[in-house]
């Protein structure tokens, strides 16, 4: 879908990487750019996957590694090259860096006018907080992400890197509608995208919620503040199962066929969801109750039999067997300096298209590569790694 698009990325842990996983998925060509001692930090993250680090084996298949020193000339002039003959140029960099190193998006702007340039930071350009550094618990901190998430007792930031993720989502589409627009106008764009702006913006239900009634939504669990039944609930063998009512309807189908309560169907204090919401506690002990009489699996196929939604409540290990993933094929093999790992397919597909999913790279894999490509003669290339501004792979 992107063969022909060159991508300079000049990134690290979790949110500009994920952007242009996605990109390199897509068919682009995506160039990494790592300082030599060590590249990327989400390389050393761990070691879970025989060395490697989970993070980086995560979001950077796909990629060329070329190392550089930007804080030498020389390293500065190579990336310049490298930028001049690319279509994106994404970054996230402390604040301020990019444009100190010489490569701000307006000064790339003005050399390259086709040139779409791509910056991630953590509170976006201007504002009080704009030179502080942030890292994705700090952000799901600081816009009140943690305060609505784990149980009553106590806040907590989610299971998944949710800030990084969010702000790399909008980062890809963002950088997808720039290069839509230049095959439009011939011209490329400034985007600008920051984990505090798109955090917030998944934040809307809460903010609306909070600016009409002036309640803050309280932390519920696995629950929901505004509906109910919506919980996991025990069952005879031990699981638990996730029941969303969602609609007064359902909760019709539901009382008399599931709880053996018809007399609840049409019951002022339980007909409709605002009464259940207020009565939320008699509710979830009569659902569980019921619930804990039954296997799981019997649980979930009474429910499917009056269609209401439900689920397992899962592990990660259930999700690596999932048979759902086995059944639609979603599983691939990618390689890595270490060796195959099991990979999942992105999560968009296109008819008749195999996404990338490339080889994860080895710091500077592809250093000589890509200064070839740039058209430097060998004589220029080992000179540069004998002056430790590139290294070779490793």
């Amino acid at each position: 879908m992107l063969r022909g698009i060159t991508v300079v990325a000049l990134e690290q842990a979790v949110a500009a990487p994920l952007a242009t996983r996605h990109l390199a998925d897509l068919g682009a060509r995506v160039i990494k750019v790592e300082r030599p001692d060590g590249g990327d930090f989400a390389r050393r993250y761990d070691t879970a996957v025989a060395g490697m680090g989970s993070h980086f084996v995560w979001l950077n298949r796909g990629k060329e590694s070329v190392t550089l020193d930007l804080k030498n000339p020389a390293g500065a002039a190579v990336l310049a090259d490298l930028i001049a003959r690319a279509d994106v140029f994404l970054q996230n960099l402390a604040p301020g860096v990019a444009g100190r190193l010489g490569f701000g998006a307006a000064e790339l702007r003005a050399r390259h006018p086709r040139l779409v340039t791509v910056s991630l930071s953590g509170y976006g350009t201007g504002g009080p907080l704009a030179t502080r550094r942030a890292y994705d618990m700090l952000v799901q901190s600081e816009t009140g992400l943690a305060s609505v998430t784990g149980g009553p007792e106590r806040p907590a930031k989610t299971g998944i890197p949710a800030s990084d993720i969010a702000a790399g989502m909008y980062a890809f589409s963002g950088a997808l509608a720039a290069l839509l627009g230049r095959e439009r106008t011939g011209q490329g764009a400034v985007v600008e995208t920051s984990l505090f702006d798109a955090t917030a913006e998944w934040l809307g239900y809460q903010i609306h919620y909070t600016s009409a009634t002036g309640i803050v939504p309280p932390r519920a669990g696995l629950s929901h503040g505004s509906i109910a039944p919506y919980d996991a609930y025990p069952t005879a063998d031990g699981a638990e199962v996730l029941i969303g009512i969602q609609n007064d309807r359902e909760w019709a189908r539901f009382a008399p066929s599931f709880l053996g309560r018809p007399d609840l169907a049409e019951h002022p204090d339980w007909a409709t969801n605002v009464a259940r919401v207020r009565n939320r506690r008699l509710v979830d002990a009569l659902v569980g109750g019921r619930t804990a009489t039954l296997p799981a699996a019997d649980v979930i196929a009474r429910l499917d039999a009056i269609d209401v939604a439900s689920s397992r409540l899962n592990t990660i290990a259930d999700l690596l067997s999932h048979p759902q993933l086995a059944a639609r094929d979603r599983w691939r093999s990618v390689a890595t300096p270490v060796g195959p790992v099991r990979a999942l397919r992105p999560p968009f597909d296109f008819d008749g298209v195999e996404p990338s999913m490339g080889p994860v790279p080895a710091l500077g894999q592809h250093t000589d590569e890509v200064l070839t490509w740039l058209g430097y003669p060998p004589e220029k290339i080992a000179a540069l790694r004998a002056e430790g501004v590139v290294q070779a792979g490793s």
